[in-house]
């Protein structure tokens, strides 16, 4: 997990040391495919979006140390997808340790529920998310926070207004607005997806490549049409 923590011999007192080394991340396997997949289209997608912006940071199912006394809460492990805006774009960390990060939380959280939590009825449930919801908006600071469930397709949304949590509004699609993305969350072929702010559907790099293929097949034929050979054309 990490390398020995070595503290000087002589410590100021009250002063905070912060532990050193390595940070893996320590996160449990992900509960099922769906859970995997809705990951990999979050990260994905917003990876294709903004393929030219070196100043952001996402991750899925990635540990967060976040306190100097313990390397992490006994009550916390890592989201399942994050997003830090205004840092650099290494995708060789192990963890996110905010003490190494310059103080840096995430900017917004997205929780995939599992079936451990639908174990429990719809109150029991609300209790159990709002363990990590109190540690979201009173530690972290996170300006938005979503969670969805990808059988029951439960989503709801939270948006930090004077340091308490106060659920989005939904458009007329229903979707979400996150002021940090500048984008919409909602519903799409029963997964969670980002959308525009002028509605469209934000592809995955295979989505894309299906796109641009489907463009090239209709000019072809269109080309065909006209008596022009596409395979002539330069």
């Amino acid at each position: 997990m990490s390398t020995q923590i070595l503290i000087p011999p002589e410590v100021t007192k009250n002063e905070i040391i912060y532990p050193q080394g390595e940070f893996w991340s320590d996160e449990p396997p992900l509960e099922t495919y769906q859970h995997l997949q809705q990951i990999i289209i979050l990260l994905k997608s917003l990876q294709w979006l903004w393929q030219d912006k070196k100043d952001y940071f996402c991750a899925g199912n990635l540990t967060i140390y976040y306190s100097p006394n313990q390397k992490k809460s006994e009550y916390f492990r890592g989201p399942d997808f994050f997003v830090v805006l205004n840092t650099d774009n290494d995708e060789t960390r192990k963890s996110w340790v905010v003490w190494e990060e310059g103080g840096k939380y995430p900017n917004v959280i997205v929780e995939i529920l599992s079936d451990s939590t639908a174990k429990f009825d719809h109150e029991v449930a609300l209790r159990d998310r709002s363990g990590k919801k109190e540690i979201y908006q009173d530690i972290f600071r996170t300006p938005d926070y979503f969670w969805f469930d990808p059988f029951t397709l439960e989503f709801q949304g939270f948006t930090l207004i004077s340091g308490t949590y106060q659920a989005i509004t939904p458009n007329e699609q229903g979707w979400l607005y996150s002021e940090q993305l500048e984008l919409y969350l909602g519903l799409h072929e029963g997964k969670l997806r980002y959308f525009t702010p002028d509605g469209e559907l934000v592809s995955t790099p295979e989505e894309s490549a299906i796109q641009e293929r489907q463009k090239a097949d209709k000019l072809a034929q269109k080309l065909r049409e006209l008596g022009i050979n596409p395979d002539d054309i330069v």
